[in-house]
């Protein structure tokens, strides 16, 4: 009878050990990389180097799939805060990676013609919509096949260096989360409706400069099209004391915007006269350059 009992103990003892080794992981969605087969490939790869990762539970790949498709998903890198959000809860993890991956044929006037394979890979917090990181690992060779094992290989090198940022960016989150419980924030006027009663006697800020983000090279090498969304809170003086982007788009374009930003100098609000901290909505819309003829490898 007691050896029952221990037995028993033992068994229960296992179970509540797993479940909290289970809590205590992150759940982490690996989407689609696309619909062309370098692009599933390519995800299927970096979700087995996730899996290689204790700290990490990796979802059900075709659970999130659904989920994501089952929204609307159709696999865009250029999402709001809101929509990012939108898009985790329906897949139900803690954060989720997201991508697109190709095999192209490229034409150079400089050289003969080569093949490149590429994965842009964006990781993604589920609950606040932020984008934690990104990269595009790009390898090149004379051969598609050969171009595209490489990206695999270099993929398969990549699991332990996002579970570092995806355990970062959990504890951000709960330090985030900890504080906001304490520490009321600062209230702020957002721009009203022109139409609206708050909009009488308001004069909106104005920068001194208008200062253009530059296109940085790491856009262009991805050949990168996007929009980037900031809000600006400028204080009674027309400083920027904060800044958050509320849409992202990777490849250098948010850094880009938001140190642009940070460089400006504002004429501040003013309503019947008086100066006001106000929150301001920024947009600007990044294009790609002009390109040489580029083919994505049918295989």
């Amino acid at each position: 009878m007691r050896r029952h009992l221990l037995r028993g103990l033992v068994l229960l003892i296992c179970v509540c050990v797993w479940a909290v080794s289970c809590a205590a992981q992150v759940k982490v969605a690996v989407l689609d990389f696309g619909a062309t087969e370098t692009g599933v490939r390519a995800a299927e790869q970096f979700a087995r180097a996730l899996r290689k990762e204790t700290s990490l539970r990796l979802a059900d790949r075709d659970e999130g799939r659904f989920a994501a498709r089952g929204i609307g998903y159709e696999g865009s890198l250029n999402l709001t805060l809101e929509e990012a959000r939108d898009l985790g809860s329906a897949i139900g993890s803690d954060f989720y990676v997201t991508g697109d991956a190709q095999t192209l044929r490229r034409n150079s006037s400089a050289r003969p013609v080569f093949y490149e394979s590429y994965a842009s890979i964006f990781l993604v917090s589920a609950r606040s919509g932020r984008l934690i990181m990104w990269e595009r690992p790009s390898f090149e060779a004379a051969a598609p096949e050969v171009a595209e094992k490489m990206l695999l290989a270099g993929l398969s090198e990549r699991g332990a260096r996002y579970a570092a940022a995806i355990r970062t960016a959990a504890e951000s989150e709960r330090n985030e989360r900890e504080f906001s419980t304490t520490h009321l924030a600062p209230v702020i006027e957002e721009v009203p409706e022109e139409t609206s009663p708050q909009a009488k006697g308001l004069r909106l800020p104005l920068p001194y400069r208008r200062l253009r983000p530059i296109y940085p090279e790491t856009a262009a090498r991805a050949e990168a099209s996007a929009t980037v969304d900031v809000l600006v809170d400028l204080d009674v003086e027309g400083e920027v004391t904060r800044v958050e982007v509320v849409r992202w788009a990777g490849f250098g374009l948010d850094d880009s915007t938001v140190n642009t930003i940070r460089q400006m100098h504002f004429r501040p609000a003013l309503r019947d006269g008086v100066p006001l901290p106000m929150r301001v909505l920024l947009r600007y819309n990044f294009q790609r350059p002009k390109k040489e003829t580029d083919t994505e490898v049918k295989k």
